[in-house]
C-alpha cells in the first residue's frame, strides 16, 4: 500500500556551503528529491523561519534548499554593510547556481518573499511559481520616516542590549495581549540563532532603505503560478495585510490565501509550518500541471 514517506525515512539535510555575491559565506542545506523549492527567510529570522521545521515538502516529493541569508544565522556578514535587495538576490541566483537549479520555486516570507521577486523580475527563466508570504514591502510608502525610524531603533536595541534591547524596543504592548507571548518566544528563538548579531543589526539598517523593485505595476509581468500569503493585522501589524491584498491585485491570476476571519482569531496561515508547506505544495503541483 502506497503512502505518504514517513519522517524516519527521510535522510537527515545535507548541509551547503555556498559563496554568494562578493565571496560571502553562505549556510544552507537541502534535503527531498524532486522539483527544487528554495526557502527564503525574512529579516532577523534564519532558514528554519520559513516553514517552521516542517519537513513535509520533502515528504511530498521535493528538493527543499534552504539558507541563511547575509549575515543571518551562520552565515557570514556582507562586506561594507551590503545588504541591499540587488545583493541579496544575486545571493539567490548564486545558490540556485551551486545547486544546480535551473528552475525553483521560490517560497519567502517578507525580507524573503522580496528578493524572489526581485530575482522573478530579473531573471523570470530562473522561476517557476513563487510563495509570496506576508510581503511588507510598500512602493508608495518606502522610506517613510516612522517606519525607518523604528527599523533603526530595533537595530540600535540589538546592537547595544542585545535579544533584550531587541525585544524592549519591539514593543509587544502594542500587540493584543493574546499574541504577546507567542511574539516575544518566536522573538528571542530565532534573534539566538544568530552568529554575528551585529551585521543582523546592520540589515535592519539597510534592507528597509532598499528597493526590490520600484512600483507594483512592474509585477504585472510575473508569468508564473504566484500564491501570496497574508496575515491579518491584529496578530502580525507589521505585514499589512492591506499589501498582500495589493500584491495578489497586481499579480496576473495570483492567489490569496489569509486565515479566516474570526471570532475566535485564528493563528496567521504564515506562523503554521504544516499547513503553509500543503499549500507550497499545491502551489508546486499546479506549477508542473502548467509545465
Amino acid at each position: 500500500m502506497l503512502g505518504a514517506v514517513s519522517a524516519s525515512h527521510i535522510a537527515e539535510p545535507a548541509r551547503l556551503a555556498i559563496r554568494g555575491e562578493g565571496g560571502v559565506a553562505l549556510a544552507g542545506e537541502e534535503a527531498g528529491q524532486g522539483a527544487a523549492i528554495v526557502l527564503l527567510h525574512g529579516l532577523t529570522a534564519t532558514r528554519r523561519y520559513v516553514v517552521m521545521g516542517s519537513r513535509s515538502l520533502q515528504r511530498s516529493g521535493h528538493r527543499v534548499i534552504a539558507y541563511d541569508a547575509r549575515g543571518h544565522g551562520s552565515s557570514a556578514p556582507a562586506h561594507e554593510r551590503a545588504y541591499g535587495y540587488e545583493h541579496l538576490a544575486a545571493d539567490l541566483l548564486a545558490v540556485l547556481d551551486a545547486a544546480g537549479v535551473q528552475r525553483a520555486l521560490l517560497a519567502g516570507a517578507s525580507m524573503g518573499a522580496h528578493t524572489a521577486l526581485a530575482l522573478a523580475l530579473a531573471h523570470p527563466e530562473r522561476v517557476s511559481a513563487l510563495a509570496l508570504i506576508t510581503p511588507a514591502y510598500d512602493p508608495d510608502a518606502f522610506a517613510a520616516p516612522a517606519e525607518l525610524a523604528r527599523w533603526d531603533a530595533l537595530a540600535e536595541g540589538l546592537r547595544d542590549g542585545g535579544v533584550e534591547g531587541f525585544v524592549a524596543a519591539y514593543g509587544l504592548a502594542s500587540l493584543p495581549e493574546r499574541w504577546r507571548a507567542t511574539a516575544e518566544t518566536a522573538l528571542r528563538q530565532r534573534l539566538a540563532a544568530h552568529e554575528h548579531p551585529a551585521a543582523v543589526a546592520d540589515a535592519l539598517e539597510v534592507v528597509p532603505r532598499s528597493r526590490p523593485f520600484a512600483a507594483l505595476a512592474q509585477l504585472r509581468a510575473i508569468a508564473v503560478p504566484v500564491l501570496v500569503v497574508a496575515s491579518r493585522d491584529e496578530a502580525d501589524p507589521g505585514h499589512p495585510l492591506a499589501v498582500g491584498e495589493r500584491y495578489a491585485r497586481a499579480i496576473p491570476g495570483a492567489q490569496l490565501l489569509v486565515e479566516p476571519e474570526g471570532p475566535p482569531a485564528r493563528s496567521p496561515i504564515a506562523w503554521q509550518g504544516g499547513q503553509l508547506s500543503r499549500a507550497i505544495a499545491e502551489l508546486a503541483a499546479l506549477s508542473a500541471h502548467r509545465g
